[in-house]
């Protein structure tokens, strides 16, 4: 049943380590995020290759790949597509704009003004835009993989809690482990500055044959509950004002099934919750005021609620 799954993550693997290095750990929460259909946001300091490995998954995905730049002056239309017209039709004619590829790259995303953040929330909640008061369906296999700066850099804005709440996963990266970053080095300085490339491409039919194999995965009443235990403890956590959304639990137990279909088990377990709950639920929570005064952190908090909500048989 897994086998799908387990060779999807490590073609995915070998593919990307040709572009990055030391980001297993990444790589393989990028493709419970491609199995899942959830979209991702890659989060870290500038220069660690966070566009780099966003453009080498998009190449090996395959499929109509876009690129946004994150600016202050970048506007809605810019993403959505504008209605030009056409003198000769004498008419309107829609011209769509890079939202309408199979992997949408939105690279600082944080540096875009709110309202032309806000242009995203129906692409990556409904997979389809609304400009003039006319629908455009998306590709079925839309997908949007955002970078972001820390919050507390210059000339970013922050995401909207609804926004956030549409990724299935945040990713966090830091800097590498000497030992890899003097691979990385010596990769580059070889290459005289240019990275190499891989030539493997998904197929559809893998791609396919992966999420069917999740669907045999199966997910106990007991861990139903767990989830839910979880995502109860957070909305009542006395250092966050917003907990875990419903979208949020369902990420949770998505990605769990997921995890566990990846090791080759027919089943989740809790486990599973607990290796993908700092990625699914971190950015979803928003700290009390109180809480950001006294340094407490997301991540901080999701393994105090791993540590106290019980753990089932």
């Amino acid at each position: 049943m897994s086998t799908a799954l387990e060779e999807l993550e490590l073609r995915l693997q070998e593919a990307l380590g040709m572009s990055v290095i030391g980001l297993k750990s990444t790589i393989r929460a990028l493709t419970i995020a491609v199995i899942g259909r959830g979209h991702v946001l890659l989060q870290g300091p500038p220069g660690l290759g966070k566009t780099l490995l966003s453009k080498a998954l998009a190449a090996g995905l395959g499929g109509e790949f876009r690129r946004v730049q994150g600016t202050a002056d970048l506007m809605p239309s810019d993403i959505t597509g504008v209605h030009v017209f056409d003198a000769a039709k004498r008419e309107f004619e829609f011209r769509p704009g890079p939202v309408f590829a199979d992997v949408l790259l939105v690279d600082e995303i944080n540096r875009a003004s709110p309202k032309t953040q806000s242009a995203l929330l129906e692409a990556m909640e409904e997979r389809q835009v609304t400009v003039e008061r006319r629908t455009y369906p998306l590709p079925d296999n839309f997908f949007v993989i955002a970078t972001q700066n820390p919050g507390d850099f210059e000339g970013t804005y922050p995401l909207p809690e609804s926004q956030l709440d549409r990724f299935m996963l945040r990713i966090d990266m830091t800097y590498p482990e000497r030992a890899d970053e003097q691979a990385i080095l010596a990769r580059y300085a070889a290459l005289l500055g240019t990275e190499k490339k891989s030539p493997f491409v998904v197929s559809p039919s893998t791609l396919d044959a992966a999420r069917a194999g999740v669907d045999g995965v199966h997910a106990a009443p007991e861990l139903l509950a767990y989830v839910l235990d979880l995502a109860l403890a957070s909305r009542q956590h006395a250092h966050l004002t917003l907990g875990l959304s419903t979208r949020g639990a369902l990420a949770v137990l998505r990605a769990a099934r997921i995890a566990a279909a990846l090791r080759g088990s027919s089943f989740a377990a809790p486990d599973d919750v607990k290796e993908v709950l700092p990625l699914v639920i971190s950015h979803r929570l928003v700290l009390a005021p109180e809480a950001m005064l006294e340094g407490v952190t997301t991540q901080a908090i999701v393994q105090r609620l791993l540590d106290q909500v019980t753990v089932p048989r």
